[in-house]
């Protein structure tokens, strides 16, 4: 396929050709509506960030989007983020917030019993709605939106070799995530150091000496793993250093995709500690991470990098059955209805438009397989294949095509 020009790509004209999100004044700004396709594509990567990171030994849960204001004043967001909270909401003469980040919700969740030293590290992991207020103009498409929804995860750890282990881990998954989205590092995106400054104190948590011993470990790690990062100052998050993994898209702005941060302020705020090998309490450490960011945002940049054409197992409709004529119209609902029996998305265009219509509208609509029937398919119970990405591949028996594509879907190729 000939690469479309770089405005052809853009998530926000693509996302409404496809129809794949919308946004609604009467809704708001910045809150995007998933439409039916658009939620697959979506539900899809979650399923797959989800499943991933079980099969890696974190621990997903459910947290309120919503809690009370002074658990943002304790974990240090309140004030440190207040300019992008939305204001309080009073209940019952006390106030909440609406949550910017996950971090003391998982907190007050590891509070409630003593933990073992031989319990961690402990990967605690959400798929977390988060609300943050954007300045009107940073608003954009998927990119930058007011509620997001983070694959969020807060490892405890018992030590600091421990956490360093952990950060290469999530840096680890992070690079697997990279490989199956086909992104390649320093073409794709690129690693940042992102540090702190220790003259701004209303930024940033005061610890000189917790500043200077979490930066350098980082240094050390991502020197250690080979890896080619630059340094940004004045870009940490107030409560540690991080590395960040930038994008950019397609207009040339660079946002942070996913992250991962060493934090030494959080464990002395909330008292999170372990019982040691040796019956005493010990203070833990704690490693923040995203391994796929914002859903919003890694959609936003998958369009574009796919130009809406979403490898299959990604695509909203995976597979289209096109009746040749009427008469072929019950075959092909048969088709569909094999398709989706094992679990392929598939819809059936058994309009009364001519063929060579319908094979344009399932390009237009990028379906990754057009299958077209007619008398010899109905005779012989086959299929003749049109692959988006590959050209006619002829006629095939039905199950043979199954069989691939649920190969295919499976290697997420």
């Amino acid at each position: 396929m000939d690469m479309p020009a770089e405005k052809e790509r853009d998530h926000k004209k693509l996302g409404k050709e496809l129809d794949l999100f919308t946004f609604s004044d009467s809704v708001g700004k910045g809150l995007p509506l998933f439409t039916p396709k658009g939620s697959v594509v979506r539900r899809e990567l979650e399923r797959f960030i989800v499943d991933e990171e079980i099969r890696r030994g974190y621990l997903h849960v459910y947290t309120p989007d919503i809690a009370k204001i002074d658990l943002y004043k304790k974990s240090g967001h309140y004030p440190h983020y207040k300019d992008s909270m939305y204001a309080p909401i009073e209940i019952d003469k006390e106030q909440f917030m609406l949550r910017p980040m996950t971090c003391p919700h998982h907190f007050e969740l590891y509070l409630r019993k003593p933990v073992s030293y031989r319990e961690l590290p402990m990967r605690i992991a959400e798929l977390a709605k988060l609300y943050r207020y954007e300045q009107s103009g940073e608003i954009m498409g998927l990119q930058r939106v007011r509620t997001f929804c983070l694959a969020d995860a807060h490892i405890i750890c018992a030590n600091e070799e421990q956490a360093v282990d952990e950060i290469s881990g999530a840096l680890d998954l992070i690079e697997y995530v990279t490989s199956v989205f086909d992104l390649a590092l320093d073409v794709d995106y690129r690693y940042r150091l992102s540090l702190g400054d220790r003259a701004n104190t209303e930024k940033y948590y005061a610890n000189d000496d917790g500043w200077e011993k979490a930066e350098d470990l980082l240094r050390k790690l991502m020197q250690k793993r080979g890896s080619k990062f630059e340094e940004a100052k004045d870009e940490a998050a107030f409560y540690g250093p991080k590395i960040d993994i930038q994008m950019k898209n397609v207009n040339g702005k660079e946002d942070t995709a996913f992250t991962v941060q060493y934090d030494f302020c959080m464990p002395e705020r909330f008292d999170l500690s372990y019982i040691g090998e040796d019956g005493e309490k010990h203070r833990a450490f704690v490693v923040h991470r995203s391994s796929i960011g914002a859903i919003e945002r890694i959609m936003a940049f998958l369009i574009e990098k796919y130009a809406g054409a979403f490898p299959l197992w990604l695509a909203p409709v995976q597979a289209t059955v096109l009746s040749v004529s009427e008469k072929h119209a019950a075959y092909a609902r048969e088709v569909a209805n094999a398709l989706r029996a094992e679990n392929i998305r598939a819809n059936v265009d058994d309009t009364n438009e001519s063929l060579g219509k319908k094979i344009r509208n399932a390009k237009t609509e990028k379906i990754p397989y057009s299958l077209v029937v007619g008398d010899a398919e109905v005779a012989a119970k086959t299929v003749s294949v049109d692959s988006r990405d590959h050209g006619k591949l002829g006629a095939t028996s039905l199950s043979d095509f199954i069989a691939k594509a649920v190969e295919e879907i499976r290697d997420r190729k």
